[in-house]
């Protein structure tokens, strides 16, 4: 069983899914998955605190486990290389994410390994930027994805704050 809870934060209401032994989804949304359950379990009220604590400008990495899913041998490399080498307030592009992973997944295929793996923020894809600016996001609330790329980029401090 699954246990479900949300977070409300500057981007949105963020929910968090845990297994009790890893976070297996981050999404932006606010009911439960089917067969979840609202009863925290502890590792999924570690994530949702530290969750709160990055959004608080406190944390800047997460320690929690998780759980990728079903995944290529490639796609795991280069979340890996997310996950591990992209740290608070740094960017990479998708053709130096692609290089750094050392898989042969070309840039645009980074894009699609970034829209479609299931714990955002957690493993940072919002840090994945094109070549010549933001690039693509598929979180935040519907319609908002650039939006909330560009504010969680100020936030960590990789991008100037936006005047407008």
């Amino acid at each position: 069983m699954s246990a479900f809870g949300t977070l409300a934060t500057p981007v949105g209401v963020v929910g968090v899914v845990s297994d009790g032994v890893a976070i297996t989804r981050v999404t932006w949304r606010s009911t439960p998955p089917d067969g979840a359950t609202e009863q925290p379990d502890a590792l999924l009220a570690e994530a949702l605190a530290q969750l709160a604590a990055y959004f608080a400008g406190t944390l800047r990495r997460f320690d929690v486990p998780v759980d990728l899913g079903v995944q290529t041998v490639a796609t795991r490399a280069v979340l890996t290389a997310l996950h591990e080498t992209v740290g608070h307030g740094e960017t990479i592009t998708y053709g130096g994410l692609a290089a750094r992973s050392g898989t042969d997944v070309p840039a645009r295929g980074i894009g699609s390994i970034m829209g479609a793996y299931p714990v955002p923020l957690i493993v940072p894809c919002h840090r994945v930027v094109a070549g010549d600016g933001l690039g693509g996001y598929s979180g935040g609330d519907e319609g908002r994805g650039l939006e909330t790329k560009r504010w969680l980029l100020e936030h960590e401090g990789a991008l100037p704050t936006s005047l407008f």
